[in-house]
């Protein structure tokens, strides 16, 4: 097997090796069934063992309350995007969103071609580089709606947003989901896709209150109604039985590691660390405020794009990948998901070091 590097990727992003290990055994016989996970019927009782198995694990790890439903759909994030306002948002009414990057920009437009948006907070004025503290909620939102990290300019809540009780609360989590310890009971609805801290690309993890599953509205297509999927174990169609078993081998992962605690606590660890490298460089600049900052996505700059371009060569070589800022701001970003290594940061910041001694 090839030597395996350290992958800075947004995502698809690092899964854990115990992970991949029991993934990789899995492709040729689940178990003792002598059928690879990939070959499995999504009825049959070895893929509905681990379809419950997941669904458990989720209820356990992020201590997910009786009165929610969990989803695992397609589509990503951004079908979540539509389905959110097809389902809740009433022609005349209004949702409230707040805009921190690229990816709420892109739920209000989904949202604005079923009913009002208000845009309660937002962030565009610093190109995104801060959380708002400030958030002008309308009267009677029909919801409330929030991305809580945004990968492309490494903010993130340090905790939910505070709303008027007679809405509700959703959250676009895709890129921190199950990174830290959650009051599940605050939101409404969670969404998030898989491929950054859950597993392969392809799934769609939803946690949804119960009785806004029953409130959704019936005037859609069958498969655009969460009811549809809550009514049928996210089993109304072919559902993406390999993504499902890797989540759940994600979240017996995360348990042996500690559980979410635990992981929070090493993410913050490996952050700070690299942070703390970055408010010293004399070459090298953070590009979020420090009361903003990402525990998951860290973006710099040195400031001079022919630099930039430099450093990313010397880390290609050094086996640190994926580093490459989004080529929407360009720069340098480092993804730490749950399943990165420590000791990847360690060497991300040997070779910084190295490269603004060079260069200074």
């Amino acid at each position: 097997m090839a030597k395996r590097i350290y992958n800075f990727s947004a995502g698809p992003a690092v899964l854990p090796v115990p992970v991949l290990d029991e993934a990789r055994e899995a492709l040729l016989s689940l178990g003792e069934s002598g059928i690879g996970i990939l070959e499995h019927s999504h009825r049959g009782p070895e893929f509905l063992a681990v379809y419950e198995d997941a669904v458990d694990r989720c209820r356990r790890v992020a201590l997910i309350p009786d009165g929610y439903d969990v989803l695992f759909l397609q589509g990503g994030a951004s079908l979540q995007f539509a389905m959110v306002p097809m389902n809740f948002l009433a022609p005349k009414a209004t949702a409230d969103y707040l805009v921190t990057g690229a990816w709420s920009q892109k739920a209000v437009e989904e949202a604005e071609l079923y009913g009002h948006v208000h845009v309660a907070a937002s962030s565009a004025d610093a190109n995104f580089s801060y959380i708002p503290r400030e958030i002008d909620c309308t009267e009677h939102p029909a919801y409330v709606h929030f991305t809580s990290n945004n990968t492309i300019f490494g903010t993130q809540f340090s905790s939910e947003p505070e709303i008027l009780r007679n809405s509700f609360l959703v959250c676009d989590a895709s890129s921190d989901i199950f990174s830290r310890t959650i009051d599940v009971r605050k939101y409404g609805i969670i969404y998030a896709g898989a491929q950054k801290n859950l597993g392969p690309a392809g799934l769609t993890l939803v946690i949804i209150r119960r009785d806004l599953v029953e409130s959704g509205n019936y005037n859609l297509p069958t498969m655009l109604q969460y009811r549809t999927h809550a009514d049928n174990q996210s089993m109304f169609n072919t559902p993406p039985t390999f993504a499902i078993y890797v989540l759940g081998l994600v979240l017996k992962w995360i348990v042996v590691e500690g559980g979410l605690e635990a992981i929070e606590r090493r993410n913050r660890e490996k952050a700070a660390k690299l942070y703390a490298f970055l408010d010293e460089s004399r070459i090298f600049k953070g590009t979020a405020r420090p009361d903003s900052r990402s525990q998951m996505n860290v973006t710099f700059v040195t400031g001079d794009a022919a630099l930039d371009k430099q450093f990313l060569a010397a880390a290609e070589r050094e086996g640190l990948s994926g580093l490459k800022g989004h080529r929407s701001v360009g720069g340098m970003r480092a993804s730490i998901y749950n399943a990165f290594p420590p000791e990847g940061v360690d060497a991300l910041v040997d070779l910084m070091r190295r490269f603004e001694a060079e260069h200074v």
